[in-house]
């Protein structure tokens, strides 16, 4: 008896001796990531195709315009960064009218909004006449100083791409030409039919 027990507890000390020796799997810590971030890649390595590409594009854009929106709605307004936060914002739009701003401010100001976070964007295109308009369709959800959250959204933007041409490339820029508008309404009532 004494053997097994002897034979156990030298059995089971090797054992723990094995398991502490064993080397843990190191991971890289998301600040070790950002020291070692480079700013060479600013989009994914992945290839997209255009369609793809458009909507990661108006993604970033949207989450950019609100997240300048929200740091500008939690400032004094008038100090010179203020400013600058501003105009940089009226520069997302293609027209440099203030009015478009005014509904974005006051929907974040009246829900003290600290954080925004952007979700499922579905990007279509009308065709009216002769002009094509580009429309997104995505999800905001709004989020107070202690992160909790204040509320979904469905929103709907309208945006445009123009051609900048860039030495021997075709580039474009994008606009927002309104920003949470109402979807148009079909020509047709609903109701009863003779």
């Amino acid at each position: 008896m004494k053997k097994n027990n002897k034979l156990i507890l030298i059995l089971s000390t090797f054992l723990l001796m094995i398991l502490a020796c064993t080397k843990e799997n190191t991971q890289i810590s998301d600040l070790q990531k950002v020291r070692n971030n480079t700013n060479e890649k600013f989009y994914p390595a992945t290839k997209m195709d255009s369609a793809q590409a458009i909507s990661f594009i108006t993604k970033q854009k949207i989450q950019e315009l609100l997240d300048l929106s929200t740091l500008y709605t939690s400032g004094n307004r008038d100090t010179e960064i203020d400013s600058v936060i501003y105009a940089q914002m009226k520069s997302y739009f293609a027209e440099s009218d203030s009015n478009k701003l005014q509904p974005i401010l006051k929907q974040l100001d009246s829900f003290k909004v600290k954080n925004v976070k952007v979700g499922n964007i579905e990007v279509t295109k009308k065709i009216t006449d002769k002009d094509t308009l580009d429309f997104a369709k995505f999800d905001v959800e709004y989020f107070d100083s202690r992160d909790r959250l204040i509320g979904k959204f469905e929103k709907n933007a309208q945006y445009m791409l123009k051609l900048s041409p860039v030495k021997f490339k075709k580039e474009f820029k994008f606009y927002f030409v309104d920003f949470d508008i109402q979807p148009r309404k079909d020509s047709t009532s609903v109701g009863v039919t003779k």
